[in-house]
């Protein structure tokens, strides 16, 4: 696949790139490469002409209606690889990183995400001027036939692995029942439906956003792309912000199309529920069949945004919800509910001031005697320091003490958390002591705070007693 992209930039350019670095995988079975040279393009190679063929077809129609899209410049005489524009290494996924993380939105997030919702109707609208749809593909609109297909994708790729036992027939009426609703919300004139609009394929190259992998996109609702954007599982919009965001794509969309915010929120949530079920659907072939480490990740997610959908219910579809809620309240989908409600207190402490309370009255979790593990405190160069300077944290991992010390205490305390998680408990309290509460159970507790805020995502209290330090991880 190199020689061949290899060949194309020196057809199109005159020399060689000066090197090819292969890029991460996504969801499909498309690679793709950085061919850095003057100019430095991105090479794709896919398994399907077809996709291709669509993704070239809407990327020149896109262009010459001035949609921010990357230009295809090369492709090869099999149609299985081209050559498009390098759009910088920057997704809105990555830039959002913080609001996702903590749920916390900051104004330039804020800022970024309404500059690409209200980019939305204009592709929406002006992209489906003079659009073939016939060159779409797989599917050329939203229709019976494809709804349906997606939701038993769900059925076989996701549901029936997890487990859960339900009628085919009663379960079958109400995708039918789902598939009339969202048939309802199809637009009077032709209007291009992206179908994965979602922050990891907006590219954002100095401030402005740029769409990619939109080969799948066909004729559809508008509503389907708001849901793909906003409920995007890892995404983590607080619903103010979603409200926020709602508000912002229907003023860009009044010089297309007029609708009340009721009437819109009505149809959405119908179009949300199907999305959902459909991105579980790829979760569950992506993550359970293709071993996809991202797509396992991310069904924890889902699964949240489908359990906040059925607090309102949809009375139109008994049976479904009926399968649905006792799917999210299976033991394996728990732990990212529970993760906002967990809160690990991590403490350092000395010996000589006392043992500490725990004041949520559990009276429960451990503490560790740190005492046995060779101590700086002894030598006079790091007894101004504390376990979180540099100079102490290498005598004490090169050392080693410590850290086959804390080997054994991560093993008790990481399956300790796994059980609260599943469980659904509210705290726990881990506490390291020393001598002085100065060098070895800062470090002790530093390591333990940072280890299960990366592993778990919990929220995690991190109190250094002796230092009057006060630090509070939130959950991701």
């Amino acid at each position: 696949m190199t020689q061949i992209l290899e060949t194309l930039y020196s057809q199109l350019t005159g020399h060689a790139p000066e090197s090819v670095e292969a890029l991460p995988g996504a969801g499909s079975n498309r690679s793709y490469y950085r061919l850095k040279g003057s100019p430095t393009l991105i090479g794709v190679c896919g398994t399907s002409r077809e996709e291709n063929e669509a993704f070239i077809y809407l990327s020149h129609h896109f262009q010459a209606q001035h949609l921010p899209v990357p230009a295809v410049h090369a492709v090869s005489d099999d149609g299985l690889c081209y050559l498009q524009d390098d759009l910088g290494t920057d997704s809105l996924f990555q830039l959002i990183a913080h609001g996702r993380e903590t749920g916390e939105f900051d104004e330039v997030e804020r800022n970024l995400l309404k500059k690409v919702i209200r980019l939305l109707p204009r592709v929406q609208f002006e992209g489906a001027k003079g659009l073939n749809f016939g060159k779409c593909y797989p599917a050329v609109e939203f229709d019976h036939r494809s709804i349906l297909w997606d939701l038993n994708y769900f059925k076989y790729c996701f549901l029936k692995a997890t487990g859960v036992e339900f009628r085919e027939d009663l379960l079958e009426d109400d995708f039918d029942a789902l598939c009339q609703t969202l048939m309802g919300s199809m637009e009077a004139q032709p209007v291009f439906m992206y179908r994965d609009f979602q922050s990891r394929n907006i590219m954002v190259k100095n401030g402005e956003p740029f769409l990619i992998d939109f080969q799948g996109g066909r004729k559809g609702p508008i509503y389907y792309d708001v849901a793909s954007f906003l409920w995007q599982a890892k995404a983590n919009y607080p619903d103010s912000l979603r409200q926020e965001l709602i508000d912002e794509y229907l003023d860009a969309l009044r010089p297309y199309k007029s609708i009340e915010k009721t009437e819109f929120l009505s149809r959405l949530r119908h179009v949300v529920l199907f999305r959902t079920l459909q991105v579980l659907g790829a979760y569950g072939f992506r993550g359970y069949f293709e071993k996809k480490t991202h797509f396992i990740e991310s069904i924890p997610f889902a699964i949240e945004n489908l359990r906040q959908l059925l607090q309102e219910g949809f009375p139109e579809y008994p049976y479904l919800c009926e399968v649905l809620q006792r799917m999210t309240e299976l033991k394996q989908f728990a732990i990212v509910r529970n993760r906002r409600n967990l809160t690990v207190t991590v403490m350092s402490f000395s010996y000589r001031k006392g043992i500490p309370t725990d004041e949520s009255g559990n009276g429960g979790g451990y503490v560790f005697d740190c005492r046995a593990v060779h101590n700086p405190g002894r030598y006079e160069q790091y007894k101004s320091l504390t376990g979180r300077d540099a100079p102490v944290i290498e005598f004490l991992e090169k050392d080693g003490e410590i850290t086959e010390f804390l080997r054994h205490t991560d093993a008790l305390v990481d399956a300790h958390v796994q059980r609260f998680l599943e469980r659904g408990f509210s705290h726990l309290m881990i506490c390291f002591g020393c001598t002085g509460g100065q060098h070895r159970s800062v470090y002790s507790a530093q390591h333990t705070a940072e280890h299960l805020y990366e592993k778990f995502k919990i929220n995690v209290h991190l109190i250094h007693r002796e230092q009057q330090i006060d630090q509070l991880l939130k959950a991701k």
